[in-house]
């Protein structure tokens, strides 16, 4: 036999011999470590860690459905479309504080959103890499700071500032006009719903601009180099190909900034003005339902007083809850989209 024909010849393996080669190695049960037995019982406890946040999620809810019975009782559906909140006639409703939460939220969305999308691009693709570290810590560093700061500055800084030179130009050019002018009305006080929503705006920004600034970093270079390659400016790989590739990171961040702006209590009380009221204009003083319960909850007195704050803390809570079950769904649909 030559030598050729013998190195194409299989390999003769005696019975009970494990080949060199990695292969052909087999796993014997006996040789694995023996720690290996405790997989059921690890199994179990991860199920039951998982279980239990379902539960407290339950018990949570519960909890608020059962001390919302004696508002509904009272007052029906119409707690749900009433304006008027007056502890001393136990008249309630849930209308200005529920509107002014969405319109809050909404306004630091609409002002955070492309800011952070915009400092995330800056960051990855146009900033001298000798200023990225540095940048990066400072949005990172306005996340660490404690809410009551926020509304401590809106309250003694940014609400007169506002007041005196910001919303009187915005009443004058803007107030004349037809349709968007009823926005931009009143008196300014410096202190409102568009103040809150400017302080949540800032709020929700280094979280949103984290997260895209992750998922932004997390794209194949190729993607970049491939498009840089066939002449594509800054702003076409941003358009075309990095918000594309990300999107559903961007989508998740966003909506982690908006559970933030739905939730928040401390900055929004300070310079929301906290009046159970509904104004067209975004000047006027509002509530929202975290403000409300902040400072109605440890002065109510009498059970359907108490029970008002719960059924709002339950709408917020329904409210949190629609929020996410949007985002999963929109998530699912943009990923089957992309496949």
């Amino acid at each position: 036999m030559s030598v050729e024909e013998a190195g194409s010849a299989p390999d003769i393996v005696s019975p009970g011999i494990v080949p060199s080669y990695p292969a052909a190695r087999s796993l014997h049960l006996s040789a694995l470590p023996a720690g290996l037995g405790w997989d059921g019982p690890f199994r179990r406890l991860t199920g039951v860690a998982a279980l239990m946040v379902v539960a407290a999620l339950a018990a949570i809810l519960v909890v608020l459905v059962i001390g919302s019975l004696p508002v509904a009782d009272q007052m029906g559906a119409g707690f749900l479309v009433t304006q008027a909140w007056n502890p001393v006639t136990d008249v309630y409703g849930a209308v200005a504080p529920v509107a002014g939460t969405l319109i809050t939220a909404a306004i630091a969305m609409i002002l955070a959103v492309p800011a952070a999308f915009g400092i995330a691009i800056f960051l990855n693709e146009l900033c001298p890499h000798r200023l990225r570290a540095p940048l990066a810590v400072a949005v990172e560093l306005l996340a660490a700071i404690p809410s009551i700061i926020y509304g401590m500055w809106g309250l003694f800084v940014l609400a007169p500032v506002l007041a005196s030179t910001v919303y009187p130009a915005l009443i004058d050019t803007l107030g004349p006009l037809p349709v968007v002018g009823a926005l931009f009305q009143g008196p300014p006080f410096g202190i409102g719903i568009l103040t809150a929503g400017l302080i949540l705006g800032v709020m929700v920004l280094p979280f949103i601009t984290s997260v895209a600034r992750q998922v932004l970093a997390e794209v194949p270079p190729v993607l970049r180099e491939a498009a840089y390659g066939v002449g594509a400016t800054t702003w076409e790989v941003s358009r075309r190909v990095l918000i594309p590739h990300a999107r559903r990171g961007l989508i998740g961040g966003v909506m982690l900034g908006l559970g933030r702006a739905l939730g928040e209590t401390m900055a929004v009380t300070f310079v929301i003005g906290n009046a159970h009221r509904i104004h067209a204009s975004l000047l006027q003083p509002g509530t929202t339902i975290s403000a409300t319960l902040a400072n109605e909850f440890t002065e109510a007195s009498g059970d359907v007083y108490v029970s008002a704050l719960t059924a709002l803390g339950l709408i917020l809570f329904v409210v949190t809850f629609v929020v996410l079950l949007g985002a999963r769904a929109l998530l699912n649909r943009t990923g089957r989209a992309g496949r």
